[in-house]
């Protein structure tokens, strides 16, 4: 798949003595959208935190848009300029605005005219639809509001990639619909997302395909209609049994 915007290959991580990451080998190409899934500890976080370097792996090889990520800190700031991030905390900053907290990164990390960050970042809060609320700061908003803002936030950086790191745990029930229509509506757009989530009704509306994760390894990957059809995989049918 010479074709792939992501290419992991034979990759291992290890947190002291425990080893995390177990011989990942895992492309994704331009455009698509990879759910990736499993119960918790099972490596998922810490292999989309591997993307941008937010976590260093110790063997394998990890490239993406082209670039390989090592010690190079060059190649890791071309990669965290194309690779958007959003957590399961919102990590907005709580004394800027909302719109200064998307700003924020274009102009510095850019170089771009604040006017034209300001045009751009209030464009990506009107497609997550709080662009009316710009001029508020992060502690008047709800969760699932913050949430979006965080998502918008990436925006602005104008990334080929998406990564998501369960991004609607940490909301009230009411609130996780309105973060996964933001979602779906960016997946429909043709960004290439890789989702870590357990919102499963997500995964079967806008993934191409799901990765399942346990102990470390990728134990399954397969077309989303397959995955939930057709688990191959002892484990994956018991994960399914439980979440389904």
């Amino acid at each position: 798949m010479t074709d792939s915007i992501i290419k992991i290959h034979n990759m291992n991580k290890w947190f002291g003595d425990f080893q995390v990451l177990k011989n990942i080998n895992f492309d994704v190409e331009p455009n698509k959208k990879i759910v990736v899934c499993g119960p918790s500890g099972s490596g998922k976080s810490t292999l989309i935190r591997c993307i941008n370097r937010l976590e260093e792996h110790q063997e394998g090889t990890i490239v993406v848009d082209g670039n390989e990520l090592s010690e190079n800190t060059k190649d890791i700031e071309n990669i965290r300029a194309n690779v958007g991030m959003v957590f399961q905390q919102f990590n907005l900053f709580p004394h800027l605005s909302i719109l200064d907290n998307c700003t924020l990164a274009p102009i510095w990390v850019k170089k771009m005219p604040k006017k034209h960050a300001e045009e751009l970042a209030l464009n990506q809060l009107k497609k997550v639809q709080i662009d009316d609320q710009a001029s508020k700061f992060p502690g008047q908003l709800s969760g699932g509001q913050q949430q979006r803002c965080a998502i918008a936030r990436a925006l602005c950086m104008e990334p080929k990639i998406m990564l998501f790191d369960e991004p609607t745990s940490a909301l009230d029930p009411e609130m996780i619909k309105e973060v996964l229509d933001a979602m779906v509506s960016l997946a429909k757009g043709g960004m290439t997302m890789i989702v870590v989530t357990h919102e499963m009704g997500f995964a079967k509306e806008v993934a191409d395909e799901v990765v399942f994760m346990d102990e470390g390894m990728i134990v399954e990957r397969a077309e989303t209609k397959e995955f939930f059809a057709n688990p191959k995989s002892d484990r994956t049918k018991l994960f399914l049994s439980q979440i389904l």
